[in-house]
């Protein structure tokens, strides 16, 4: 995982717990989702409008430690509210707080509430309440509200048990050998030697996590036959420490017992970091196996596969954050149902918006599918040539001869005429060769002969479609074009064929006695020598041997000549630097 992404999930993880701490201070209305909230006006100040709204509501007024507003949650007449209200409050908080089985993320936000099985449309099952041999059920009515409206209360048949759940509960043995002060100062409802507990169990957590996570890893090194792969086990060592340091962090909490509404924030916490964890664990894993994948890939030949892969890595990384994040403002109680509606409209709008994003990534997909470039390769954009560094899901970089870079959009690159120098077999070299007029046609004859032995001699020519032809006059010189394939696929390789090629060209026109043409026009004195005669009739004397012999090399060498002379001649030169070290 790149650093930007440790960054991003840490982050994430410490605004979530900054607002499940947060939440101690909201109102009663915590349980309904920010939409609801907006949208929805609340009728009764309290918030019993919805079942969520009720049990937060009490909760948060009982540790609060105002039982007179608590008491308005219950289920009962205003003479016994104002009788036995503060008393029964304070009971059934401290059983729901010990002895209440259920998950508070489940409570219905709707003011109907949700339908249940075997349940009436104005009752709610909330959970289950157990204290030694005794089980209720913690059920809400709805009711008439004197005041106008309909509200959810705790029902009358709950608050009937209370006070004999309240007599079974386990007095807290931990408390009982605590001094005082841990007992009595309290902070977000919690007091200090839970506190103190959660905060040692963090490095109790984290200690024992990473012994699992070690002891793991060593009996995948002692296991035999099995390659080492310390790479990928570092890899995923440290969101695999992050899971396993959260369940036993889990385990030691649970045992602390405490307040079901600190438990409900402390879960929700805990939800994230598991979340976060499992994200993290399966992002190390999809970029260990893709990259796996692509090196074998790459290994096999099939560079183009690699990009893909790449490509697809970067798809499946983005997904897996989206979904992580879904899932953590789900856990949170946000009403995912509406989010992922609007999704779906907005995925709509954003995708005539982004036509040319979408173009881009489809455009990069189907380069790489096709393979027409891969990372790596010598291609030629157009008027630019360079070398591919990266095919991402907007752009390709392209690093240019000058060392700049160039980026070009996917949906443009696929529609452009590529021209990949990288995938030449051979290269070719091409040359046109002008000589001054006063060259005779023996000599002409002389340097065609010349050069296209030479292109059947050097051994680093393809000897099939190498050719010399004398193609015509120009207005200073008479020429002759050269054509032939360089048996290389390296430019620099070429290069240096190339200057040996031009080179030799130079040594056999010096030879035939005359001379390359100038672009300027001569003016001949008297005292010019003009062409070399002695060198002129040593030509036309070898000429004159190639047509008594029948040797005449026009328009072509015989076969069996072409065999015995091809790749003859000693590449590179005998007193080549390169040559003397083989």
């Amino acid at each position: 995982m790149s650093s930007l992404s440790k960054r991003v999930h840490w982050l994430l993880l410490c605004v979530t717990v900054s607002v499940a701490a947060a939440g101690q201070l909201l109102p009663a209305q915590l349980g309904k989702s920010p939409t609801e909230v907006a949208t929805q006006p609340a009728t009764d100040p309290l918030g019993r409008d919805t079942p969520s709204g009720t049990v937060y509501g009490f909760l948060q007024a009982a540790q609060a430690g105002n039982y007179s507003i608590a008491a308005q949650y219950l289920q009962m007449s205003n003479a016994k509210r104002a009788e036995q209200g503060e008393e029964l409050a304070t009971k059934l908080k401290e059983v729901m707080d010990r002895a209440f089985s259920g998950n508070l993320r489940l409570i219905s936000n709707r003011p109907e509430g949700i339908p249940q099985e075997g349940v009436s449309s104005d009752h709610q099952r909330i959970g289950v309440l157990s204290a030694g041999d005794v089980d209720a059920d913690l059920t809400l009515d709805h009711v008439h509200d004197p005041g106008g409206g309909r509200i959810w209360l705790i029902s009358s048949e709950t608050l009937a048990k209370v006070p004999d759940l309240y007599d079974r509960l386990e007095v807290h043995q931990v408390e009982a050998r605590l001094p005082n002060f841990m007992v009595r100062w309290q902070f977000l409802g919690l007091p200090a030697w839970q506190w103190l507990a959660i905060l040692l169990a963090i490095p109790i957590a984290a200690g024992l996590g990473w012994l699992l996570v070690s002891i793991a890893g060593l009996s995948g090194k002692l296991r035999p036959k099995q390659p080492p792969r310390t790479t990928v086990w570092l890899s995923i060592s440290r969101p695999m420490w992050l899971l396993f340091g959260a369940v036993i962090h889990v385990l030691c909490v649970r045992r602390l017992g405490l307040p079901l509404l600190q438990r409900h924030y402390y879960q929700l916490v805990m939800g994230v970091v598991f979340i976060v964890g499992w994200s993290w664990l399966l992002w190390r894993i999809l970029q260990q196996v893709t990259r796996r994948l692509r090196e074998r890939a790459i290994y096999t030949g099939r560079k183009g596969t690699g990009s893909l892969l790449l490509l697809g890595e970067r798809v499946l990384k983005s997904v897996i954050f989206i979904v992580a994040v879904f899932a953590i403002l789900g856990s949170l109680g946000f009403n995912m149902t509406t989010a992922l509606a609007g999704l779906g409209i907005g995925g709509i709008a954003v995708a005539f918006a982004a036509q040319k994003t979408l173009e881009n990534l489809f455009g990069g997909v189907s380069l790489l599918g096709d393979e027409v470039i891969r990372v790596g390769d010598v291609c030629r954009f157009g008027d630019r040539t360079g070398t591919v560094e990266d095919i991402s899901l907007r752009s390709t970089r392209i690093r240019t001869p000058e060392r700049s870079e160039l980026s070009i959009p996917n949906g443009t690159l696929a529609t452009m005429n590529v021209e990949n120098l990288s995938r030449r077999d051979k290269i070719l070299f091409t040359t046109k060769l002008g000589l001054r007029y006063e060259t005779s046609a023996d000599q002409l004859r002389y340097v065609l002969a010349q050069i296209r032995r030479l292109l059947y001699e050097h051994p680093k020519v393809e000897t099939a479609g190498a050719r010399i032809r004398f193609i015509g006059y120009d207005n200073n010189s008479l020429t002759l074009e050269v054509f032939c394939y360089v048996l290389t696929r390296d430019n620099n390789e070429f290069l240096a064929i190339q200057e040996d090629l031009l080179l030799r060209i130079v040594e056999i026109v010096e030879a035939s006695g005359t001379a390359i043409a100038f672009t300027s026009r001569t003016v001949y004195l008297g005292r010019d020598p003009g062409v070399d005669k002695d060198k002129a009739a040593a030509v036309s004397h070898e000429v004159q041997q190639w047509r008594e012999n029948s040797k005449l090399p026009f328009p072509d060498f015989a076969s069996s000549d072409i065999s015995e002379f091809s790749n003859s001649l000693p590449y590179p030169e005998p007193d080549s630097a390169l040559r003397s070290k083989k």
